[in-house]
């Protein structure tokens, strides 16, 4: 049996093949895909620059799919469940993983980077690595677990956002899922500092405090809404080194500044006010099941807006145009999802 597969053989270079859809071990299931997050990592092996990534790469790690197939030693998971993918392969021997901290395993793959990702009609993964959805998602809430897994795991990373005045630098589709999460999570009140007009507007559809950068400078945003108090908690969401720097000069003594944005670039951290402001920094990278199970339990309890963030809809016999629709406009567009099958649209 053949199956549909898009392959990137080059940077800006997606090609279809037809290739033989894997056989189901013991312990996987065969998956058949719905549908598909494109994400700014995507966009940047899609460019070329994406510095772990070689070529040629099948992309598609934001997912959601039917089961089709499950191997005879599976258990917990059947043909029909709706389900998405924790998309880590993991070395289990490391000290990360021998450690509860697989996610940043010495090893790590990312499917859809340094291994096959699920840009096919038909996919077998392990068993273990499915986490279920309720039968009310649409497929396209299931595509949006993992990027809010990873706004999960950032808020996760403060010991408590319970009371917190927080400020999220950044408000694309993972800033605004930060922010969402931390309100959701219980902190006090949380603003969202952007230059985008188009995010600006989603942020407060979601229900979200707002800085606009282009009017207002974000220390004066800041005290605005929280006083000589300022933030308990920043997240930096946007990945420069100029948001990093701000992040930390906005500060207040005794903040937390958790860097969830790739930076890749190297910054410059006035490491003295740091230590002198006793500011905690903290990085925050992918995720673990547990923020999976937290991001559906989120999705459930209705706690967290996703059609504000989904602008386009793309077949995937047009899987290209996805990343022509992001380059060309840029932050009109917060989430592209790729439909494997025409008539969900």
């Amino acid at each position: 049996m053949k199956m549909k597969q898009a392959i990137m053989t080059e940077p800006g270079s997606i090609v279809f093949q037809d290739v033989d859809i894997p056989e189901v071990g013991n312990k996987e299931i065969k998956i058949k895909i719905k549908s598909i997050g494109v994400c700014g990592s995507d966009i940047h092996v899609n460019h070329g620059k994406h510095p772990y990534t070689s070529y040629p790469v099948v992309q598609g790690h934001e997912i959601a799919a039917e089961v089709k197939e499950v191997g005879k030693d599976v258990t917990g998971i059947k043909v029909g469940d709706k389900v998405t993918v924790q998309p880590q392969v993991v070395c289990g021997e490391c000290y990360p993983c021998r450690n509860g901290m697989y996610h940043v395993c010495e090893e790590l793959k990312v499917m859809g980077f340094q291994t096959t990702g699920m840009a096919s009609e038909y996919f077998v993964v392990d068993a273990e690595k499915a986490i279920i959805l309720p039968d009310s998602f649409s497929w396209e809430e299931g595509a949006m677990i993992e990027p809010l897994a990873v706004a999960v795991h950032a808020v996760r990373r403060v010991p408590s956002i319970e009371n917190k005045n927080v400020v999220v630098i950044g408000g694309g589709p993972i800033g605004n899922l930060v922010a969402q999460t931390a309100k959701a999570l219980g902190a006090k009140q949380v603003v969202v500092s952007e230059l985008s007009a188009t995010r600006l507007t989603i942020a407060q559809q979601c229900g979200l405090e707002t800085i606009d950068s282009n009017e207002e400078g974000l220390s004066e945003g800041i005290v605005r809404y929280f006083g000589d108090s300022k933030a308990d908690v920043i997240f930096e969401c946007v990945g420069s080194s100029y948001t990093v720097a701000q992040s930390i000069e906005v500060a207040r003594k005794g903040s937390t500044v958790v860097i969830v944005g790739v930076v890749s670039d190297l910054t410059k951290v006035n490491m003295g006010f740091v230590q002198d402001h006793e500011l905690a920094i903290l990085g925050s990278a992918m995720y673990q099941t547990v923020d999976f199970n937290r991001a559906v339990e989120l999705i459930k309890a209705q706690q967290i807006n996703l059609q504000s963030l989904i602008t386009n809809h793309i077949e995937f016999e047009d899987y290209s145009e996805a990343y022509s629709i992001i380059d060309t406009q840029k932050d009109l567009v917060m989430k592209v999802i790729i439909d494997m099958e025409k008539e969900q649209q």
